[in-house]
């Protein structure tokens, strides 16, 4: 029968012991993009330093495209994650008693820095969408600027898309610095979370400076 050789051929397929670097990017990659979407959508938990972390797993692998699968997973979970906070922000706009999700990023943005976005978008408009992504804590003033602005979702999407993209790069290349500097991952792990918590922490001490 023809079917037999088939059978045997996927039975012995079936058979071969599964890379364990393949389980982990079953179990990561879903992983990191929940997390960077609820990271999104909620301002506090610290998607720069999951990236880098999941940076260093993938350049400690010998599976093709593991670093890509990082860079595609958390761009489009951080790009998903920015349009679904847009669209509820701009219902809380244009309802009577605004909603939870306006005034959350109201309270993460304050007058004096909604001044200086609302000025920049006005100066240099999607650009400015880029850099408050590789800001630390600037992604939120400029976002809430765009929401007074009245910008629509398809022009915030389009100005955004390359700001996660460049935001993503930008932590992968941290993360495979610090992977690159030891040998064990769990080493790269911890240097690769500690840069960026010190990046995180730069512009609240500028400010406290000030």
């Amino acid at each position: 029968m023809s079917w037999w050789p088939t059978a045997v051929i996927l039975a012995a397929a079936s058979a071969r012991p599964v890379s364990p670097q393949y389980t982990q990017q079953a179990l990561g990659t879903p992983s990191l993009f929940l997390l960077v979407l609820i990271g999104a959508l909620v301002p506090v938990v610290p998607t720069g330093a999951l990236v880098s972390s999941a940076a260093v797993v993938a350049f400690h692998q010998t599976a093709p495209f593991s670093l890509a699968l990082v860079f595609v997973t958390a761009s489009l979970a951080a790009f998903l994650g920015d349009a679904a906070l847009y669209w509820l922000g701009r219902r809380g706009m244009r309802s009577r008693n605004g909603s939870r999700w306006l005034e959350a990023i109201r309270s993460r943005a304050p007058e004096e820095r909604l001044a200086q976005a609302q000025g920049k978008l006005a100066d240099h408009g999607v650009a400015v969408l880029v850099l408050s992504r590789l800001v630390p804590a600037g992604r939120i003033p400029v976002m809430l600027a765009c929401l007074m602005a009245e910008w629509p979702l398809r022009r915030f999407s389009r100005g955004n898309l390359p700001a996660c993209l460049a935001w993503a790069l930008t932590y992968q290349v941290i993360g495979v610095l610090g992977g690159s500097l030891f040998p064990e991952p769990w080493e790269g792990v911890v240097a690769a979370v500690g840069l960026t918590l010190v990046i995180s922490a730069i512009p609240s001490a500028v400010r406290r400076v000030r």
